[in-house]
């Protein structure tokens, strides 16, 4: 049902939080206008599908893995680091289907992630005094006035580096690179090096064998078993690029954020009366929510209300990120509000951003085994509360980076000096994520065990 209260540009009428102030309202005006006037990203036929298999979640069939960068930068937008990027996601949800014995979601923290809001809008460093940086979108990292001042112009580069992205993920994929019968295709240098290589290989092969016995058994035809669907998802944080690609299609009711396939509303963003919201509770797609220790049951409960007033399964995924210390005070009554009120939501475990510390010299770093714990409780928590962990959000890279200390090498804080690359917040790099999803993998084949 159309909402007539609502319109693409409703949400400039609410408080905006995060909000980036523009020297030049009229270059901005040109930058977003050309957007709106260039072909949609995405398609709504791309976005109906993943929230069909959102909503499966929901009812416990299927299971979510989100990940990719904290924050894209367009000099990442080459092609062996999107591969190793889209190869990382795609074996990880190899092992956690050999764990979860389900469809696996598969959508990427990419094409389009290149907004990211910050604690303070300025950043000091010897007396001088500049906006922070708010990702490659908005301005640039480097400290100086030109480098950190908003320019519209980046938005044109952000919607293009977005669109090389998703063509080359698509051609991958379409081409047979995460075709499941080829599984050896996936293969990243360290698995050969690595302390789990022996089991990873083993649920590969496991999975390569139950195709190939339901193709001999089940009269399957290959080619449907030969692919696996691939989203994109960032956080809607710059409102006017999203509401340029805001549109509606032939055929369809209703408006499409076609900028994304799973667009989410950060924690700093999430205000019910707030723009972020406004604009979001008019769009078709299905949207995520980031929920931290500042949410209240109250907060949770209005949100679902705003932007899911229909109850539909699939169009409302609330990501939980509160840290390995507090999730154990803070989720259960979230869990236990949802649950009376009847709302169909797909819970989701972000055990990334509450785990975030720094050394003593200042770096941004993050625990693998904070991470892993915080995770072991979300599942022993929905477990407990009559629910369930419908899926993971990590940040992460298929790069050899040291950013987050710990995992099967043992990385250090002394490590991080060695490939320290993000400019934002830390990554998992390619050895640590394999090493979570085989950590998940037995979890959750243990939670599926009988007695």
């Amino acid at each position: 049902m159309l909402d007539k209260s609502w319109s693409p540009a409703s949400w400039r009428a609410k408080r905006m939080d995060q909000l980036i102030d523009y020297p030049d309202q009229r270059q901005l005006d040109d930058a977003v206008g050309r957007i709106a006037r260039l072909p949609p990203l995405v398609t709504s036929w791309e976005v109906e599908k993943l929230k069909r298999q959102l909503a499966g979640a929901v009812r416990g069939d299927g299971f979510l893995l989100q990940g990719g960068d904290c924050a894209e930068s367009f000099e990442d937008c080459e092609s062996p680091i999107i591969a190793r990027m889209l190869k990382i996601i795609l074996q990880m949800s190899v092992v956690l289907v050999y764990g979860c014995r389900q469809r696996l979601i598969r959508v990427g923290r990419c094409a389009g992630q290149y907004a990211k809001p910050r604690s303070s809008p300025t950043e000091t460093r010897d007396g001088q005094t500049l906006p922070s940086y708010r990702g490659d979108m908005i301005n640039r990292a480097a400290f100086s006035v030109a480098d950190r001042t908003p320019e519209p112009a980046l938005l044109l580069q952000a919607y293009y580096c977005s669109a090389l992205t998703l063509n080359f993920i698509r051609a991958l994929v379409e081409g047979g690179f995460a075709d499941l019968h080829h599984t050896e295709y996936w293969d990243l240098d360290f698995v050969r090096h690595c302390r789990h290589a022996d089991e990873y290989h083993t649920m590969v092969e496991r999975i390569a064998d139950s195709i190939r016995f339901m193709e001999s058994c089940a009269n399957v035809p290959a080619a449907d078993l030969g692919r696996v669907d691939f989203f994109t998802s960032h956080e809607g944080l710059h409102l006017p690029y999203e509401q340029a690609q805001t549109r509606q299609v032939p055929r369809r009711t209703g408006w499409y954020d076609l900028s994304t396939h799973f667009p989410w509303i950060g924690d700093r963003t999430r205000a019910p009366d707030g723009a972020h919201v406004e604009f979001f509770r008019g769009v078709r797609n299905p949207v995520g929510v980031k929920v931290g220790p500042t949410a209240t049951a109250g907060d949770v409960l209005a949100l679902t209300e705003i932007l899911n007033p229909e109850n539909e399964p699939g169009r409302l995924t609330l990501i939980h990120r509160f840290g390995t210390g507090r999730i154990a005070g803070y989720l259960p009554p979230l869990i236990d509000a949802v649950r009376k009120a009847g709302k169909p939501v797909l819970w989701v475990c972000d055990p990334m951003h509450g785990n975030t510390v720094a050394t003593a010299s200042g770096v941004k770093t993050r625990r693998f085994e904070d991470i892993v714990g915080e995770l072991d409780q979300a599942f022993s928590i929905h477990a407990a509360s009559g629910s369930h962990l419908g899926g993971v959000h990590f940040e992460l890279t298929g790069e050899d980076v040291t950013e987050c200390v710990g995992g099967a090498r043992g990385l250090s804080e002394a490590d991080l000096g060695t490939a320290y690359r993000s400019l934002v917040d830390p990554r998992l790099n390619y050895e640590q994520a394999m090493e979570m999803a085989l950590l998940m993998a037995r979890r959750m084949r243990a939670n599926a065990a009988p007695g």
